[in-house]
């Protein structure tokens, strides 16, 4: 952001703020918040063995700030960053293992990345490709080219660009079907509930077992993300193993080949049915879409996904949501519709929404318009699939307050063990968001150029040699300072990945170092986006 695009105001409130005495704490505070969008202000103070500790009253504007944690990358890209590593993390803990109390043997496990979709309401724009491989047209005719029965072509003759507004959208949007649209969008939670179930029947029928006696013998553990497609549908992408009975992961005691897991995921997509009413009184039976996709993980062929690939490509989906179809990210009611701003297609999908959720088998439909119907949860996952994101934050919050404890230890000063002495905090909601929009300019002045070192961090260890290079030939361990300046981060974020277990370490005589491999790793582990 430069002053160019800044009106008058906002140029001098950033004078102002950079003009205080407390602008190097408010900076301070700024990073520690990892430079949210909006953050969360806080007033009140902590009190340890009778005596007070810590008051907001001496900071910069007299609050503290703290991360908003949206997961969505629309609203916060820094706390949608965060949330999409510690997604990364619980999914690659469940895939490769070896970290966050999963072992290494569950890379043994039957395990298939598999895409279900949703199934055709009308035909829509979209891109092809031709046998060579270019850029083929979006919908030739076959034949002599025919209208639809409202008079509109149904066929299209170009050649679509991925920017392409009309991509998803319908070519007659009197064709479409957007009842059934909005029913899948609104029912895909149970829908994909009724798959888990039928997929464990299926899995029990092919063993020649009761779904009990294979229950007592496997277990089916996932994690899956919901994706809207452009036509404004969502479907769904999931990581699903097999495992041996109990709490621990250990292997299942059915003999099952991923080929045959991918088999019974496809058979049980297909089979799966869920009939809903309609408010005219019609029927309509749910399903998933014929493009049912499934790839193994780990062991296979050559090319396939691999672990690190597979992660950060649904940890990636997990930061998305309806924005892009200029939805936003609250809760819209009537009178906000018509003047929101969107293409003819979302505005019959709204307009679908609302007028279902006036009848009382649809009731809660109005509070998910913004979602275009989908009332799930993003990103969730079976029990024992691996860690949870609690876990992973109660890591980060460890490590954290070790790190504050060491850092008092340098300064000389007391370090009193919470474990045994009583603390109290007294804290209370101050607001949402910088007070200005200098801060706020400043806020996203910086997250940009926090994304560049990361950018620069990440294109830096890509430039390092391959794994098979001699030890001659490249250097194998750095230290905590090199590997520092090669990611672009402070010696407190570098030690912060490597206690929350995102960078690999040794101890050689002692010294803490990060092996070259462990670098690349990491980079590979990061989810990719624009910025």
């Amino acid at each position: 952001m430069t002053a160019a695009v800044l009106d008058e105001r906002t140029v001098g409130e950033i004078v102002d703020r950079a003009a205080r005495p407390d602008f190097d704490r408010w900076a301070e505070q700024l990073e520690r918040c990892g430079h949210c969008s909006r953050p969360v202000r806080l007033r009140g103070r902590i009190t340890r063995a009778g005596h007070e500790v810590y008051s907001t009253d001496g900071e910069p504007d007299r609050v503290l700030l703290k991360r908003c944690g949206n997961r969505r990358a629309a609203v916060c890209p820094s706390c949608s960053y965060e949330y999409a590593g510690d997604m990364w993390q619980l999914l690659y803990a469940g895939v490769a293992g070896g970290r966050k109390g999963v072992p290494e043997s569950v890379r043994a496990h039957p395990l298939v990345f598999a895409t279900l979709t949703a199934p055709g309401f009308g035909v829509v724009h979209g891109t092809r490709s031709t046998r060579g491989g270019g850029a083929g047209r979006c919908r030739p005719p076959r034949g002599r080219p025919t209208l639809c029965r409202h008079g509109r072509p149904s066929w299209c003759t170009a050649v679509h660009t991925d920017e392409d507004p009309r991509l998803g959208q319908p070519l007659c949007l009197d064709c479409y079907d957007y009842s059934g649209h909005v029913a899948f969008n609104w029912h895909s939670p149970e829908l994909w509930r009724r798959f888990t179930i039928t997929l464990r029947r299926v899995l029990a029928r092919r063993a020649g077992l009761t779904p009990a006696e294979h229950a007592r013998r496997c277990r089916l553990s996932f994690v899956k993300v919901a994706e809207f497609q452009r036509r404004g549908v969502v479907h769904f992408h999931a990581l699903i193993r097999l495992d041996g009975p109990g709490d621990g992961v250990t292997p299942p005691e059915v003999p099952t080949s991923t080929a045959d897991l991918s088999d019974a995921i496809r058979e049980a997509a297909a089979a799966v049915r869920f009939a809903v009413d309609l408010p005219d009184g019609s029927g309509l039976a749910l399903r998933f879409g014929e493009q049912t996709d499934t790839q193994p993980v780990n062991g296979g062929p050559a090319g396939e996904l691999t672990p690190e690939r597979v992660a950060a490509y649904i940890a990636k989906y997990a930061t998305k949501s309806a924005e892009d179809f200029g939805l936003g990210d609250r809760r819209l009611t009537g009178a906000a519709l018509a003047g929101h701003g969107v293409s003819p297609h979302v505005a019959l999908i709204v307009r679908t929404c609302w007028r279902l959720g006036e009848h009382d088998d649809w009731t809660g439909l109005r509070r998910w318009v913004h979602m275009a119907g989908f009332r799930g949860h993003f990103s969730s996952k079976s029990r024992r699939y691996s860690t949870t994101l609690g876990a992973i934050r109660g890591e980060r919050r460890t490590f954290r307050r070790r790190q504050a404890a060491e850092h008092a230890r340098q300064l000389g000063l007391d370090v009193i063990d919470d474990d045994t002495t009583l603390v109290v905090s007294r804290w209370e909601f101050a607001g949402l968001g910088y007070l200005t929009g200098g801060d706020a300019a400043l806020a996203l002045s910086a997250a940009a150029r926090a994304r560049e070192r990361r950018q620069a961090g990440r294109d830096a260890v890509e430039d390092l040699p391959p794994p098979g290079v001699s030890i001659v030939d490249r250097k194998v361990f750095y230290t905590v300072t090199e590997a520092a300046e090669l990611l672009s981060v402070s010696r407190r974020k570098l030690y912060d990945l490597m206690t929350t277990g995102r960078l690999e370490s040794v101890k050689l005589d002692g010294c803490r170092r990060i092996p070259a491999d462990a670098l690349v790793t990491f980079a590979d582990s990061l989810p990719r986006r624009a910025a």
